[in-house]
């Protein structure tokens, strides 16, 4: 029991240290900075500009799309890495298997492009 306490206290300490130091830069913002907030400051900002809509309104299909794009590419680009590392060891399966990811990839950019989102006005 004591040997797996010892294996983990350096981990308590550094997370000790870690929420001292949190808790420090913290309480040193409240203390040292100005704490005068006026109602300019206040009120929301959103992208340069007064927010004038409610927050629950519908959003342009093209951010959905550009978000999907986002995602085959952050994907495509997670999985290519670990992939290509092992590629010796995995073989003609993995070769195949990854085709047919990317196979699927492909067919998203493909609908991606097909419904507009890489044209902007």
């Amino acid at each position: 029991m004591t040997g797996l306490l010892e294996a983990y206290f350096p981990i308590v300490v550094f997370i000790a240290i870690a929420g001292v130091i949190a808790l420090a830069m913290v309480v040193s913002s409240l203390l040292i900075a100005r704490q005068k907030p006026y109602p300019e400051k206040l009120t929301a900002y959103e992208c340069g500009f007064e927010a004038f809509d409610d927050a629950r309104g519908r959003f342009d299909v093209r951010f959905y799309l550009v978000a999907i794009l986002f995602i085959i590419f952050d994907l495509e680009v997670a999985f290519l890495f670990p992939w290509a590392v092992s590629l010796g060891d995995i073989g003609m399966f993995g070769f195949l298997s990854m085709m047919g990811f990317l196979g699927v990839l492909t067919v998203g950019f493909i609908y991606e492009w097909c419904k507009g989102a890489l044209e902007w006005e």
